[in-house]
């Protein structure tokens, strides 16, 4: 029986290669949860490789059908909600107003917890409810690991300690962390000497420290894990769609003379074409947006959601190790902070505070510079934490559970609450990513009941493998190199993000013309995301070049600048995929260009570009002559070359890091070059005290001062 299990093995690693559905035998390799109700897995592998319908598709079913359930929201709780359903046997609907996880779920702390700090606010405050919660999310943090094993793994989180009288008081907390997971425990804690922290983290602040203690949650990509969620409904025959929006609802008279929902006019926001919707339950999962909904269905209804928001920023890697993040339990303002290495680069957040809602979260520089004084703490003297080192800024909305006799919003849970209109309307709201498929459970059975949708199966999800999950293996991505010959950065992306889907990819990817790597055109030089992923996508619902450099990859998040430098290829490939013309695409860059600069830092940056030039004649003159003695070639702009030059003939030694660095803090058009126009911006930044220091202005006044200029013939 062992070798024929091997042999079978065998055979489905290289049916998958082929592109055939034999990759149900791959089901080996993944340990079956022990749960009485998941699909079988014949049934499971039906699905994972049935085609996806088009959107086109999608869309004509909203039309002509008539649903069992029709969810609003494409987050992770409206994508949970549907794939529960669907997978109960109910015909399911979905529509959401923008993309999948467009809003909050793709701008989460990426991690799969079960809530530390709710578990010391159950202990100290006796509540038993949190206390539920931290358990409920620890038995679930296990599940996502298990259904999307490329996606999400265990995680090693460093809480460092610098006071002795805390290792006891930390260590008992965590291990009571461990002792609730049971026997979903992930991987037990423990302590560290100062020694082995500083091994380990070494960019750690040495002065004061005792050790410190280790513990494990889950880490994912928040994005791609609610894509999946979607994806995974809409194989197993779910009318999944984005850019759907509900503008009306509508209420029939029942049996009993009780008004009830039957339906919702949707309007398709990539056509304007707006058409009716047949329903017999409809459930509002729109996350901040669920007050929208209820008002829409009763505006007498008070509002139930509290909404709050919290801004992460994106530093290089070598803030952090590679396979270790670390939690900051109290920061100054009594906040906790995480900084974790994610996708090759260092994500630190979050902020908390109230806010109203709005299509556009913004961050702002405020929040910025609170986790940059924040990670400064805990880090070592020669880390030098710089402004200029922040790639991607990014808010996200959270859609708290408002409690009336509580204020501040760190005190509120994250617990959540499903609520019954008079007229069926069923309401999901609250509660946090980790939960989302009990949340979903809970939500679908409450729908049975209260709709009469006696047909449905039980729960089905505890278990049930998402989208690439079935046929991969931790080297899979070895089978993608040597099969393909993809560079082996590539092919572990490409493995840990689509699962037993990336040999389609891989099948899809151009010829380099290279000797190696043989197929695989990168959008990106300093990225793995090739061009493939772009046509993929498309074919997985992505209608907007916001949808591929945010969620379908998560180059807006990692670094805007690179985001942006690969906009214009991005969307000549999906031009040709969607048939855009002209104007289409621009309208495109120029709405991606937008959405870098307002929703993920890229016009913050050193706080000049915001405040109006405002200079005499006379200083002008004085400016525009500091500007000329740098721009030494009367070219019209200063470059890094002319920075070098300049600390070359002064003496000061400058790293070539630092020479970005100081050509960045006034490149307002991200070019590599400082015109006139960006100087006089800085300077006047600097009279009216938005900016308090610039080494860049400092290097050109010195030059004026000591380097003499020869200008025959030039002049402005």
């Amino acid at each position: 029986m062992h070798r024929f299990g091997k042999t079978l093995r065998r055979l489905a690693k290289y049916g998958i290669v082929l592109g055939g559905g034999t990759c149900i035998l791959a089901w080996a390799s993944i340990p079956s949860p022990q749960v009485p109700n998941v699909v079988a897995v014949d049934d499971q592998m039906n699905y994972a490789w049935s085609p996806l319908p088009t959107r086109q598709n999608m869309i004509n079913s909203l039309k002509n059908d008539e649903f069992d359930v029709l969810v609003i929201g494409g987050g992770a709780t409206g994508c949970g909600v549907a794939l529960d359903a669907v997978s109960r046997g109910l015909k399911t609907g979905l529509v959401e107003k923008f993309d999948f996880s467009s809003g909050t779920s793709s701008r989460s702390t990426k991690l799969i917890h079960g809530g530390v700090r709710y578990l010391q606010k159950a202990v100290f405050g006796l509540d038993i409810e949190q206390y539920r919660m931290v358990k409920e999310a620890l038995t679930e943090r296990a599940n996502l690991i298990q259904i999307a094993p490329h996606l999400a793994y265990p995680f090693p989180i460093m809480l460092p300690i610098y006071k002795l009288w805390q290792v006891p008081y930390f260590w008992s907390g965590i291990k009571a962390y461990d002792v609730l997971a049971g026997k979903q425990l992930l991987k037990p804690s423990y302590y560290l000497s100062k020694r082995k922290a500083l091994e380990l983290f070494p960019m750690l602040k040495r002065e004061k420290l005792v050790g410190a203690l280790v513990y494990y949650d889950g880490q994912h990509d928040d994005a791609r894990m609610n894509i999946s969620i979607a994806i995974s409904a809409a194989r197993m025959g779910g009318t999944i769609t984005n850019y759907t929006e509900v503008v009306k609802l509508y209420k029939k008279t029942d049996e009993n003379g009780k008004e009830v929902l039957c339906g919702a006019r949707i309007k398709d926001r990539q056509t304007d074409q707006e058409f009716d919707v047949k329903a017999k339950c409809i459930i509002n999962a729109a996350g901040p947006y669920t007050d929208n909904i209820r008002l829409m269905d009763n505006n007498e209804e008070k509002k139930i959601c509290q909404p709050s928001q919290g801004v992460h920023i994106v530093l290089p890697d070598y803030y952090s190790p590679d396979k270790m993040g670390l939690l900051d339990p109290s920061t100054s303002d009594g906040r906790i902070i995480f900084f974790l290495p994610w996708q090759k680069h260092t994500l630190a957040g979050t902020t908390d505070s109230s806010c109203e809602i709005t299509d556009y979260p913004t961050p702002t520089e405020k929040e910025i510079q609170f986790i940059l004084n924040e990670v400064k703490n805990y880090l070592h003297p020669d880390v030098e934490v710089r402004r200029g080192d922040v790639l991607s800024a990014w808010c996200g909305i959270r859609p708290l559970v408002s409690d009336p006799n509580k204020k501040d919003t760190q005190s509120v849970a994250r617990n959540h609450i499903i609520e019954v209109a008079q007229d069926h309307l069923i309401t999901i709201a609250g509660g946090k990513w980790t939960t989302y498929r009990h949340m979903a459970e809970e939500t679908v059975d409450k729908a049975v009941e209260i709709c009469k949708l006696e047909h449905a199966k039980p729960c089905q999800t505890k278990g049930l493998l998402l989208d690439g999950a079935h046929g991969w293996t931790p080297t899979l991505f070895i089978r993608l190199v040597q099969d393909f010959g993809l560079e082996s950065e590539v092919a572990q992306h490409l493995a840990n993000t689509y699962g037993d889907k990336a040999f389609k990819i891989a099948k899809m990817s151009s010829l380099t013309g290279k000797r190696w790597p043989v197929v695989g055109k990168r959008l990106h030089e300093e990225f793995p995301y090739l061009e493939a992923e772009v046509v993929y996508a498309v074919r997985e619902y992505a209608c907007t070049a916001i949808d591929i450099i945010a969620r379908r990859t998560r180059l807006a998040f990692c670094n805007a600048n690179a985001a942006e430098e690969a906009l214009p290829r991005i969307v000549e490939i999906m031009a040709g995929e969607l048939k855009w013309n002209k104007a289409r695409q621009q309208d495109e860059l120029s709405r991606a260009k937008t959405f870098l600069r307002r929703e993920m830092g890229l016009e913050l940056g050193s706080g000049a570009s915001n405040v109006p030039i405002n200079f005499t004649k006379d200083e002008i003159n004085v400016y525009v002559k500091r500007f000329k003695s740098l721009d030494r070639d009367n070219k019209g702009y200063i470059s890094v070359n002319d920075l070098r030059r300049y600390f070359k003939q002064t003496g000061e030694r400058v790293t070539e890091d630092q020479l970005h660095d100081i050509l960045s803090e006034v490149d307002l058009n991200r070019n590599a070059q400082v015109d006139i126009g960006e100087f006089l911006q800085l300077m006047s930044a600097l009279k009216s005290g938005a900016v308090s220091n610039s080494r860049f202005a400092k290097a050109v006044e010195m030059s004026a001062e000591k380097i003499p200029v020869d200008r025959s013939g030039g002049g402005v």
